[in-house]
């Protein structure tokens, strides 16, 4: 198993943070902001919270002066790789907390946006959009515009509504019109990281409102091959929960052109930890796309069942064709995880219409 993320941000680590600020402004206090983060609850702390402790330390020792504070950041950022791969998530975070003073607006806009270089400010301007809405997404807008890719992508990332691990934005899961204009600026972006972001936030924005993000889906869509990827990966959720009008978009309209023979689940009773199988034959009457899922309800720990969608393949089937499917499916526990006892089922979904359910016994 990996070494939790958490125990990267170690002694070591700290030292060497310590040592670049203090190489480039000698009054730090190397010595004391070790003994202030490295205290007797550091050990316990998880990996967001070790971040959080990092700023608060760093506001502490750094100079009182939030400018020159910013300075001194700038000299030692670079030094903590990419967004991609970078340790420097707490210099935004910085910026997150100590950059809300009104007076600063600007130093602070400026900072976020090249400290995402290093480490994504995604989360870090979220505050700063539900402090003062209609300034931060007038910046973000001017930020879809920046030359360097990393920049335009905050502009769509920073404002997703349901972005993970940070706080959601309460407004835009109500009412998401101030991201459109965003995300029709960058939907076309050059850059792959840039598009994905449009497509994550219009996967969001399908959470809550979906027909706001089928009629893009019609309008963009058959422009390019890389805006059908934006459209179609910002559609996935509404795919698999086999909205009709998006299934149509991409050609999985029609569900009465196949059926399906044969469907058996490989073992009636399996242990936790191992896998089981389902097998089925898919005849059409007619030439056409198919788009194949699989729906597991998992036994919860309070005894109820939640279903989880897996895609099992997209093509096409030719007229009078028969194609044979078997599909193992793994019960063994991960991170995301943990199985339970109790009966479980799998359900086969094609083009979004369900065509059969099969019933197991998941034992411990």
């Amino acid at each position: 198993m990996p070494e939790p993320l958490k125990n990267y941000y170690n002694r070591a680590f700290l030292e060497g943070l310590a040592e670049d600020i203090k190489r480039v402004h000698d009054p730090f206090a190397a010595d004391d902001f070790l003994e202030a983060v490295l205290d007797s609850t550091w050990e316990s702390l998880e990996l967001l919270n070790r971040f959080l402790r990092i700023a608060e330390k760093l506001r502490e020792f750094l100079p009182a002066d939030y400018p020159e504070a910013l300075g001194v950041i700038d000299k030692i950022v670079m030094n903590y790789g990419t967004w991609l791969d970078g340790s420097g998530w707490f210099f935004p975070l910085f910026v997150e907390l100590y950059g809300q003073d009104p007076e600063h607006w600007d130093i602070t806009m400026d900072a976020l946006a090249r400290y995402t270089v290093y480490a994504s400010s995604e989360s870090a301007v979220r505050p700063y959009i539900i402090i003062d809405e209609e300034r931060m997404m007038a910046q973000m807008y001017a930020w879809s515009k920046h030359e360097n890719e990393d920049v335009r992508r905050l502009a769509s990332e920073g404002c997703r509504p349901q972005l993970p691990w940070t706080q959601s934005l309460p407004s835009f899961k109500k009412d998401p019109s101030p991201i459109l204009p965003i995300l029709e600026q960058l939907k076309d972006d050059p850059s792959p990281w840039v598009r994905r972001s449009v497509a994550n936030n219009l996967n969001d924005i399908s959470k809550t409102h979906p027909e706001l993000v089928t009629q893009l889906a019609k309008e963009w869509h058959g422009q390019n091959k890389d805006l059908d990827w934006v459209v179609k990966h910002g559609c996935r959720t509404l795919l698999k929960k086999g909205n009709r009008e998006v299934l149509t978009i991409f050609g999985y309209g029609d569900a009465t052109a196949v059926s399906v023979q044969s469907l058996a689940i490989g073992a009636p009773t399996i242990a936790i930890g191992e896998d089981n199988t389902f097998s089925f034959e898919l005849s059409s009457n007619k030439a056409t796309k198919v788009r194949l899922e699989y729906g597991v309800d998992y036994v919860k720990a309070t005894g109820k069942r939640s279903r989880k969608i897996f895609q099992l393949s997209e093509g096409s089937i030719k007229e009078n064709e028969t194609k044979r499917y078997t599909r193992k499916h793994s019960f063994k526990d991960v991170s995301v995880r943990k199985h339970h006892p109790g009966s479980h089922s799998i359900t086969l979904i094609v083009n979004g219409v369900e065509q059969g359910t099969l019933d197991f016994e998941l034992e411990a």
